[in-house]
């Protein structure tokens, strides 16, 4: 049993790192999305064609889809996306989202995955459809069960009027979905981009769908029509609604292209940026924030040699702070200070011996108007000038 095991080993381990290839990876993802998406939504059909509008109903089909795409998005969001639509990963390849490279791999997923859950609905469904018409597979007419599985053009619509319609849905789809997950607008709340989209796919079927049974993607309606025409319901599934066939396919493309671009040329770029906070390096490792939602008039300052130049405090604008330094000071005293959050300072005078620092004003809730230093001829070289603490826009020092 040992040796049969140990060569095992190997091949597991190579099946994991080829599971692990990002390419492997988002196919087998967009794969198992859109099997789960059509998998209700299929059945959702089914349920209202096979039981006479008696166990399933139009509005129990767009819960179905709807609900189906919400599932689809939690299985695969993290990894792919889970667009599980060839239109919007078309789309994102071309407005530059993703790389086309990955095209190809995205459709074949959702191509292979809406095609197994075709086959998986017939074979839960097979005695149903075959009781309901009698075993005669029919694509039209009251008793066709070939709608269950992709959409035909109805009676009072041509087919450019279908494509038309087909394309303005779509292209309503795409827009709700950049909006939805665009970061810089207003996007879904985290953890419910899946709900928000299932909740869309439900309100386009409920106000939009009537007329070419919103198809809005090629991967929802041609794979399930290859197999249709496998299964034995011939090559009327491609002839049937003046081969209508194709407008599923080449329709929801040119939409989703248009909604993107709408969305993105005319909100996404008008979205307004956030105002930048810039730093820079002051005097003593401090840093002054520079906002330009808080104007100043003027600081005028002329510090005396080797002194630096005061800092002015975005909170507390004072009409004028005054420093005059008094010989009747005791040395090594220190100066009045003062502070009031609530009123605003006038004037602050303070007269000091040599070699005593200069007032300090302070006051976090009354703007500054003008801030003016000139030391006399008394101060004492090197003393520094008085400073008002704190960060605040600067026009002019």
């Amino acid at each position: 049993m040992a040796e049969i095991s140990q060569p095992r080993r190997p091949i597991l381990r190579n099946i994991q790192s080829i599971l692990q290839r990002e390419m492997v990876r988002e196919f087998l993802a967009e794969s198992m999305s859109t099997y789960v998406m059509m998998v209700f939504g299929l059945g959702s059909v089914a349920h209202m064609v096979l039981g006479d509008q008696k166990l399933g109903s139009y509005l129990g089909v767009n819960l179905g889809f709807g609900f189906g795409v919400t599932m689809g998005v939690h299985v695969a969001g993290g990894i792919s996306g889970a667009h599980m639509n060839a239109a919007v990963t078309f789309t994102n390849c071309a407005l530059g989202r993703m790389p086309w490279r990955k095209f190809p791999i995205y459709v074949l997923g959702q191509f292979l995955g809406s095609f197994s859950a075709a086959a998986t609905t017939y074979l839960i469904f097979y005695s149903a459809i075959d009781h309901f018409a009698g075993g005669d597979l029919l694509v039209t007419g009251p008793l066709s069960t070939a709608n269950i599985f992709a959409t035909y053009l109805p009676e009072h619509m041509t087919v450019w009027q279908g494509f038309l319609d087909e394309v303005f849905v779509t292209a309503m789809l795409q827009l709700c979905l950049f909006a939805i997950t665009d970061k810089k607008n207003s996007p879904a709340l985290h953890g419910t981009e899946a709900l928000v989209i299932g909740i869309l796919v439900c309100v386009i079927g409920v106000s939009l769908g009537m007329n070419s049974g919103y198809a809005i993607n090629p991967s929802r309606d041609l794979p399930p029509r290859f197999f249709t025409f496998i299964a034995g319901w011939g090559k009327k599934v491609f002839r049937a609604g003046d081969n209508w066939w194709w407008v599923p396919v080449v329709a929801p493309i040119v939409g989703a292209y248009i909604g993107g671009i709408v969305y993105l040329g005319l909100i996404h770029c008008s979205i307004p940026q956030q105002p930048q906070r810039l730093e820079n390096s002051a005097a003593g490792g401090q840093k002054i924030t520079a906002s330009p939602v808080v104007p100043l008039t003027r600081i005028s300052s002329t510090p005396a040699p080797n002194q630096p130049a005061p800092l002015a405090s975005p909170m507390v604008p004072l009409t004028r702070i005054s420093s005059t330094p008094s010989s009747t000071q005791a040395p090594n005293q220190p100066a009045p200070i003062a502070s009031s959050p609530m009123v605003p300072l006038t004037r602050i005078s303070s007269t000091q011996a040599p070699n005593q620092p200069a007032p300090i004003a302070s006051s976090p809730m009354v703007p500054l108007t003008r801030i003016s230093s000139t030391p006399s001829s008394t101060q004492a070289p090197n003393q520094p000038a008085p400073l008002p603490s704190g960060s605040m826009t600067l026009e002019q020092f």
